[in-house]
């Protein structure tokens, strides 16, 4: 099969969860002996316009991007979507609702089948403005009307397409990435100041959404003795969230931030964890604790659905969603319990070495791909088949009518920044 890939940021992977799953995923199709070409961003690849780098074998095209906060994604999506018209594809893999935008271009200028995957809801990402969020709903709409398949992460996601759109989707979660070899002197993190198994990690970008700031909250008022607390991770069009979060934890010295890591310093940190916290608002199946919870490390994180899929059946610890004083309680009863999370984290490691492998999920997005392929054309089937795949969808309702119509009366008045 020869295979397109919209809405990634590029590879190698730096940030970002979809980058991640696209490293993971790709190179494992191109060892089956399939094509694909992944359409990258220059504002992060740094490479020049139109220029073909390889990754592992998949071929990064780099199209031009802008610099400006919002627009970045939607204009190499756009190009993408048009370069990508230019040559025979068997499948256009859309990633991310933003870029879904532009599926029904695909669809028009391409024979391929077109397929989404959706790693979460994200017009409901605090980091972005209401113009922003209402061009990444319309992408949500786009891709149900538009595209042959919708592949989702977790059960929630399927469960939000079904009642809100009647639109069957397919489920593949994610899986954990295995890490890079690690200092077994804990060099780095002595360089931190921080002793194994002693501290406390926040590990993701750092956007309003994760509450990373209520985690320093509850650490700060806690004050677990002999424990710290880390925040690692990058900065994704936050800039004056971060640097108040920054301003509040330089008052404590148990708080450190240590940015964006990784390769061996990565897996220091996260193996030398004595507890991994996802405080998060929204997901869709978060990457960074699959990994840790790989690597055996105990987990605690607010109960939003998706993390209750994971730590659910005794596999970790949920405080509930959004609130101080819980997370607080759960925090003050982890560190006071070390061999009830000790049993907890190998629950959840075997859980994840059964449930979540890449070559599963290779295998499921090839299987997808497959039966596609296969499907009749369009307009020659109206009901779903065994298999999930259908091809006309009525929107049963959605979550903000005459979207395209507010836009263009907001548009006037409304950036894309908050």
């Amino acid at each position: 099969m020869k295979i397109a890939v919209i809405g990634a940021k590029g590879l190698p992977p730096r940030q970002g969860g979809i980058e991640h799953y696209c490293a993971e995923m790709y190179p494992r199709m191109v060892a089956q002996g399939h094509s694909v070409d992944l359409f990258a961003r220059s504002s992060y690849t740094k490479g020049g316009w139109l220029k073909n780098d390889y990754f592992q074998g998949v071929k990064v095209i780099t199209l031009p991007s802008v610099t400006f906060r919002g627009v970045d994604a939607f204009v190499t999506s756009a190009l993408g979507a048009i370069a990508a018209s230019g040559t025979k594809y068997d499948i256009i893999h859309f990633h991310a609702l933003g870029p879904s935008l532009f599926t029904g271009l695909s669809k028009l200028a391409n024979s391929a089948k077109i397929v989404v995957t959706c790693q979460g809801l994200d017009w409901q990402r605090a980091k972005w403005g209401n113009f922003s969020s209402r061009l990444i709903l319309m992408g949500e709409q786009a891709a149900v009307r538009f595209a042959d398949e919708i592949i989702v992460v977790s059960k929630e996601l399927q469960s939000y397409f079904l009642r809100t759109y009647d639109r069957p989707t397919v489920y593949v979660p994610n899986a954990a990435a295995t890490y890079a070899q690690s200092d077994p002197n804990f060099s780095y993190g002595k360089s931190l100041n921080l002793t194994q198994g002693r501290y406390m990690l926040f590990l993701g970008r750092i956007v309003p959404e994760k509450r990373p700031d209520l985690l320093v909250e509850a650490f700060c008022k806690l004050k677990p003795p002999g424990w710290k607390l880390v925040l690692a991770g990058g900065v994704s069009d936050t800039r004056s969230y971060v640097s108040q979060l920054l301003d509040t934890i330089s008052k404590n010295p148990e708080v450190v931030f240590a940015g964006e890591l990784r390769g061996a310093r990565l897996a220091e940190i996260v193996r030398g964890a004595g507890l991994f916290v996802l405080p998060s608002d929204l997901e869709g199946l978060p990457l960074a604790m699959l990994e840790a919870m790989q690597e055996g490390i105990p987990v605690m994180a607010s109960d939003i659905p998706p993390h209750q899929q994971l730590l659910s059946e005794g596999r970790g610890v949920l405080f509930t969603a959004g609130n101080v004083d819980s997370c607080i309680s759960n925090l003050n009863w982890a560190v006071k319990h070390p061999q009830e999370l000790a049993r907890m984290a190998k629950d959840a490691q075997k859980y994840v070495q059964l449930n979540h492998s890449w070559e599963n999920i290779t295998a499921e997005n090839l299987k997808v791909y497959t039966k596609l392929l296969n499907s009749p054309p369009i307009g020659k089937k109206s009901q779903p088949s065994n298999s999930g795949i259908t091809t006309t969808y009525p929107i049963k309702k959605t979550p903000s009518p005459s979207v395209a119509q507010e836009i263009l009366a907001s548009s006037h008045s409304t950036n894309l920044d908050n």
